[in-house]
């Protein structure tokens, strides 16, 4: 089956005052299905605009655009967003329309530890350059400690993404002590991670992985950065309540639609920060501020399926807080991006000893090698443990939760009276088909559209195939 970008353009029309396609029916009973549309809901009359979560714009010295921005960003323009309340300035990629404006604008957030480069891969490959070139005013957000977003930092400082991270005042913060004490437990934690991957290669010689030696000569590299990472001190909730929010208010400032609502669209993470804002809002009585949103690969519930990231959860019994204080590692951050690369050399040079790690990210054939090796050396940085500690609440019952553990976000979802599309891939293994149904049946029927993406005999779409795949 062919899918392309105008697949997911016709399934948000009625969000755009277009028409939807009629006689197509949801249909909830199977979540392994393999293709088919269903239908998408009416959208509700339009309300009132209020701020969402009451936040309201800072000064305009403080939110703006950067004239001169950076070679790596290839939008059409780059802007800032303060947070209130904190040190970091958020980076939106705005790509203009190319057609007639269409009614709202539309918000891309991207999953954990990446940046808007999955979103921009190549002009060839380029899902926000497409959504721009169908009328839509699109906004690529990297929350803090992503691709250029900044912390202390004048915006005329602003190079690449590294520089970016943190002023320079902070990087005599640290002692060389300290230092080199978190580097020695990432480096405990990398070995932990070689041990996983090297336990499922048992027949492959040990001088052909030789992860731990990969690791460690990439974490030579990483605990020269540690001064730049000083404030990684986060969690999920910092996006949901701090970052989505800052950026949804300085879109709509900016666009200024006549109901006042953005379009969002999230892939992994950024579909569950969707989910677990439209649940929050229900649970305060709020207004989202969502003509719509669509979800790609993406749960707030991941305990019926098979997610290869189950693999990794023995982990945070070794770093997080179900461990033993004694035994507990006292790791700040976890650098996703330099463990990827790490790796990757094994993964697409012969003798290929790893290469069942691409299947991770994407499907057999379903993106270019170039444009592959291009998303894992460039679009995945560092976050905190934090932050991966409360998204290992989705994998336990009851599904993700809040920072103080009592508050379940599926608990609310069924509320929600914002249209949703849920997209799967039909060979996702991070979050299966079964995962993402999971969320989608908490939702009213006639809100709410399912699809799995692939067919047995055509192509197949993995976890970043939604975004960049050959065929999007």
């Amino acid at each position: 089956m062919f899918v392309s970008h105008s697949d997911l353009l016709a399934m948000t029309r009625n969000a755009t005052g277009l028409r939807h396609r009629q006689g197509l029916h949801p249909v909830r009973s199977n979540p392994r299905r393999q293709s088919g549309y269903y239908r998408i809901p009416h959208l509700l009359l339009p309300v009132r605009p209020r701020a969402v979560y009451g936040i309201a714009l800072e000064e305009k010295t403080k939110n703006k655009r950067n004239d001169k921005k950076p070679a790596i960003c290839t939008a059409d323009e780059l802007h800032y967003v303060s947070v209130p309340n904190s040190d970091w300035t958020l980076a939106l990629w705005r790509y203009l329309p190319s057609t007639q404006p269409r009614n709202h604008p539309l918000l891309l957030l991207s999953g954990v530890a990446t940046n808007a480069i999955g979103y921009d891969l190549s002009p060839e490959s380029s899902f926000a350059h497409y959504m721009s070139g169908q009328g839509f005013d699109t906004w690529v957000l990297e929350v803090r400690g992503a691709g250029l977003s900044t912390c202390g930092m004048d915006f005329k400082e602003i190079g690449q993404p590294l520089d970016a991270m943190v002023d320079s005042s902070v990087k005599s913060s640290l002692e060389v002590g300290q230092n080199s004490a978190i580097a020695s437990q990432i480096r405990v934690l990398s070995q932990g991670l070689a041990n996983i991957i090297e336990e499922g290669q048992l027949s492959v010689p040990t001088r052909l992985l030789d992860l731990q030696g990969r690791f460690s000569t990439t974490l030579d590299e990483f605990q020269k950065q540690l001064d730049l990472i000083v404030k990684y001190d986060w969690d999920f909730e910092s996006y949901l309540e701090e970052d989505l929010p800052a950026a949804v208010e300085y879109i709509r400032t900016s666009c200024k639609p006549k109901d006042g609502k953005l379009l969002a669209i999230g892939h992994s993470m950024g579909g569950i920060l969707l989910y677990a804002m439209l649940s929050r809002c229900c649970f305060e009585g709020r207004n989202p501020g969502f003509a719509s949103v669509a979800t790609l690969g993406s749960s707030l519930d991941y305990t019926t399926s098979k997610s290869s990231l189950k693999l990794l959860l023995p982990l945070a019994i070794h770093f997080g807080k179900q461990a033993d204080p004694a035994q507990a590692l006292n790791v700040p951050v976890i650098p996703i991006g330099a463990l990827l690369a790490a790796a990757h050399p094994l993964t697409s040079r012969p003798p290929y000893v790893l290469s069942w790690l691409n299947a991770q990210i994407s499907a057999q054939h379903m993106m270019h090698p170039k444009l592959f090796e291009k998303l894992v050396l460039n679009n995945f940085g560092t976050v905190p443990t934090k932050l991966l500690l409360q998204l290992t609440t989705a994998f336990q019952e009851g599904g993700l939760r809040d920072r103080s553990g009592s508050f379940f976000f599926k608990d609310h979802l069924h509320k929600s009276n914002v249209p949703v599309l849920a997209l799967a891939g039909d060979q996702d293994l991070i979050c299966p088909p079964e995962a993402v149904y999971e969320t989608v049946k908490l939702i009213s029927e006639d809100l709410v559209t399912y699809k799995v993406f692939g067919e047995p005999g055509g192509a197949h779409y993995g976890h970043y195939d939604l975004v960049g795949g050959r065929l999007v």
